[in-house]
């Protein structure tokens, strides 16, 4: 993929994405994550056997070709992580989609798409707390889920605290802990299908059952690339990543192909041995979320349930670590640019950490988390309104990337006289341009899927950033005054 030059990181780059310390530097993140951490954060985030919940649906939807589905969504998350891989060259910095906003689009527009990026990395932990502590409260029924889930996240921040590589090494050893559990269901479902063959064609999950329909599975598709939320989280450690941008935009990319891989394969074989058919369970709404463990309990066995079911618990927690730790890093990220309290932007000596930063979103995340799980409904609740923050920072991510390839990088617009930056030569039409186009169109589709709930707090935060934006404006408008 053409990419642009890594050589001006330390210079254009920087100027595009705004002020702060270097990193490495005294004060400042230090460079240490090594490619397999990259990729660990990324893969903790979305979670391997992240279809499990949402197989039912998908297969439903699809009519059956749920499949299909996977590869369809990770070539159109694909647009996404390319958008990521450019613009982290020309922004190597902490705070992800935040700077790239700054450096493509401005300095307000940047604003807004950390904000939105806030709610994304603030919620989304909060539902994979809850998910764990309702996951471990089935398993030990004497501890009510709220105190399972505070103790995830007092565990798991932690391990932030403690820096960088200490999450990553026992993160780690959680992701190789969930993908030995995908490879036992793996194993075992070929042994099913070789044993006692097939409950549907073979082509069905790519097919679909009774014919292919295009409007079904794109219909599907927009659900499915919610599976793929949290591999971005990765960008959000361009300055703790030894070997610079070309690393982090390498394992971005790799983390989308093996997530479309490992999502490919799992829901191939679960369609191929699901007992009942996807106009069967398109007809039973309420079996929709429990399919994929109905299949796993009828072809294995209760036990490889319980397997899942303890990974998938043990995995969620984790999965809020890496988001917790991305979520600290934008507030970093912001705060050192003075859009948030300027407490936010110190680094601890001893771990490297953005301890300030991490705590305010272990708070925020802690608050929301164990609300929810005094709730009957919280889980339902929380996890109808995580996702449109994300995807409005993914839109303006890409437009981001056609307002720096094709207007401010293109004229040198620095804002601080700095030279050329990554770039400045002439934009790639594919990569720079349709890539980017339809990335954006990919996110608008969702959007427009989005439940109403989810369109309303989306909208409703969005304004609340907005007001912040003009307060702060205003605020600065008053003191040049002062100073004139």
């Amino acid at each position: 993929m053409p990419g642009t030059s890594g050589s001006g990181e330390g210079g254009a780059a920087d100027g595009a994405a705004g002020g702060g310390a270097d990193a490495g530097a005294p004060g400042g993140l230090r460079r240490t994550l090594t490619f397999r951490d990259l990729l660990v954060y990324g893969l903790l985030f979305i979670a391997p056997m992240a279809p499990v919940g949402i197989f039912g649906t998908l297969q439903a939807r699809s009519h059956g070709a749920v499949t299909v589905v996977y590869l369809v969504a990770t070539v159109a998350m694909a647009c996404t992580a390319s958008s990521y891989a450019q613009m982290v060259r020309v922004a190597p910095r902490a705070g992800s989609v935040y700077a790239y906003a700054r450096a493509g689009l401005g300095e307000g527009t940047g604003f807004v798409a950390g904000w939105m990026a806030m709610l994304d990395y603030l919620l989304i932990p909060a539902v994979a707390y809850l998910f764990s502590g309702i996951a471990l409260h089935a398993l030990v029924p004497a501890v009510h889920p709220w105190v399972w889930t505070a103790l995830a996240v007092v565990v798991t921040t932690l391990l932030n605290l403690a820096g960088v590589r200490t999450a990553a090494r026992v993160g780690f050893a959680v992701l190789a802990m969930e993908i030995v559990v995908l490879a036992v269901f793996v194993v075992s479902a070929v042994v099913v299908l070789i044993v006692h063959g097939a409950q549907h064609g073979w082509t069905a999950p790519l097919t679909g059952e009774g014919g292919f329909s295009a409007g079904a599975v794109l219909s599907a598709v927009s659900v499915a690339v919610l599976s793929y939320l949290g591999f971005d989280a990765i960008a959000s450690f361009a300055e703790e990543a030894g070997g610079g941008a070309d690393r982090v935009a390498r394992a971005l990319l790799t983390c989308l192909v093996v997530a479309g891989v490992l999502f490919a394969v799992q829901t191939y074989l679960a369609a191929l041995l699901m007992p009942m058919s996807a106009a069967d369970l398109a007809a039973r709404p309420a079996e929709q979320g429990t399919a994929f463990y109905t299949t796993v309990d009828s072809a294995v066995g209760g036990w490889l349930h319980a397997l899942v079911a303890v990974s998938k618990a043990v995995g969620a927690a984790f999965a809020a670590l890496a988001g917790q730790a991305a979520a600290g890093r934008l507030l970093f990220a912001m705060a050192r640019d003075r859009r948030l309290p300027g407490a936010m932007s110190k680094v601890d000596a001893a771990s490297g950490a953005p301890r300030r930063a991490l705590l305010g979103a272990a708070l925020v995340t802690l608050v929301a988390a164990v609300g929810a799980a005094r709730r009957d409904d919280g889980l339902d609740q929380l996890s109808s309104i995580v996702n449109v923050g994300a995807l409005t920072a993914f839109g303006l991510l890409h437009a981001s990337v056609l307002g720096w390839f094709w207007i401010r990088g293109r004229r040198g617009d620095r804002g601080r006289g700095r030279s050329r930056a990554p770039g400045d030569g002439a934009p790639s039409v594919l990569w720079h341009g349709v890539v980017p186009l339809l990335g954006l169109a990919v996110v608008i589709a969702v959007v427009v899927e989005a439940s109403a709930t989810a369109q309303l707090v989306g909208g409703v935060w969005l304004v609340a950033g907005l007001v912040v934006l003009a307060v702060q404006y205003g605020g600065r408008a008053r003191a040049g005054g002062a100073r004139g």
